[in-house]
C-alpha cells in the first residue's frame, strides 16, 4: 500500500469519526432538551421555596435543562453551578440514582458527579469553573461573553425569581469589580476577561472578603 493510499484512508477515518461525533453530540443534546425530570424535583422546589409557583418552577427546571447542555459542551472539563436555585434541583435529581445515571449515561456519555468547591484540586480548578460556565452560556445564549448586553439564563435566575439565598449577577458592575454582599450582586461583565468574583469560583481570592461565586459545585472532572 502506497504512503498516498495510507493518507487517503486515514483522512475517511477522520472525517468518518467527526462526522459520528457530531451526530453523536446532536443526539445527546436533543435528549437533554427532551428529557422528563421526576417530579419529585418539583416537589423538593416547593419544600425549598415555597414562593415559586410552577412556571417558576419550571423555569429553575429549565436551568438544570440548560446546565447539562452546558456539561455536554464542556465535555470533562470542570463546569461551576451559577444558580443556587438549580443546585438544588440537581441535588435532588442525584438521589433517583438509576434515573439520574441513566440520564447522564445517554445525555453527556458519564456519569456527572456533584463536587463541591472545598473538594476541589485548587481554587484555580473552581475559577476556571465559572468562567467556562459563563463563557459556554453565553455562546448557547448567542451573547459576546466579554461584552454582554443581558445576563444568560442560569445567571441570571437567582436574582429574576428573588431566590434569598441565591447568587445574584449584575450585568456591569462599573469601577467595583469585586463581589458585594447583603443582597447585592457578583459582576459578571468580568468573567469574560477574569471574573470580578472571589476564591470559591471565579477571580482573585484576593480581591474580596467574600468566599463564593456560584454554588461551588462543578460537573465535568470524573
Amino acid at each position: 500500500m502506497s504512503f498516498v493510499s495510507i493518507l487517503l484512508g486515514g483522512a475517511v477515518i477522520g472525517v468518518g469519526y467527526w462526522q459520528w461525533r457530531r451526530s453523536r453530540d446532536r443526539q445527546r443534546r436533543h435528549f437533554i432538551a427532551t428529557y422528563r425530570f421526576p417530579e419529585r424535583l418539583r416537589l423538593k422546589l416547593t419544600e425549598t421555596y415555597p414562593q415559586l409557583d410552577p412556571q417558576q418552577q419550571e423555569k429553575v427546571l429549565q436551568g438544570l435543562r440548560e446546565y447539562f447542555q452546558l456539561c455536554q459542551m464542556a465535555k470533562r472539563r470542570v463546569l461551576a453551578m451559577p444558580s443556587q436555585a438549580v443546585d438544588v434541583a440537581w441535588h435532588e435529581f442525584i438521589l433517583y440514582t438509576r434515573q439520574y445515571g441513566e440520564f447522564c449515561r445517554k445525555g453527556l456519555g458519564r456519569f456527572l458527579h456533584h463536587t463541591p468547591s472545598d473538594v476541589m484540586p485548587s481554587a484555580k480548578v473552581a475559577s476556571e469553573g465559572i468562567r467556562r460556565a459563563w463563557r459556554l452560556a453565553c455562546i448557547r445564549e448567542g451573547i459576546r461573553p466579554d461584552a454582554p448586553t443581558r445576563l444568560p439564563l442560569l445567571f441570571a435566575l437567582d436574582a429574576e425569581l428573588g431566590i434569598a439565598d441565591g447568587f445574584h449577577y449584575r450585568l456591569d458592575c462599573g469601577a467595583h469589580p469585586g463581589s458585594y454582599r447583603n443582597g447585592d450582586a457578583y459582576c459578571a461583565s468580568h468573567m469574560g476577561c477574569g471574573s470580578g468574583c472571589a476564591s470559591g469560583c471565579g477571580g482573585d481570592a484576593s480581591s474580596s472578603s467574600d468566599s463564593s461565586c456560584g454554588s461551588g459545585c462543578g460537573g465535568g472532572g470524573d
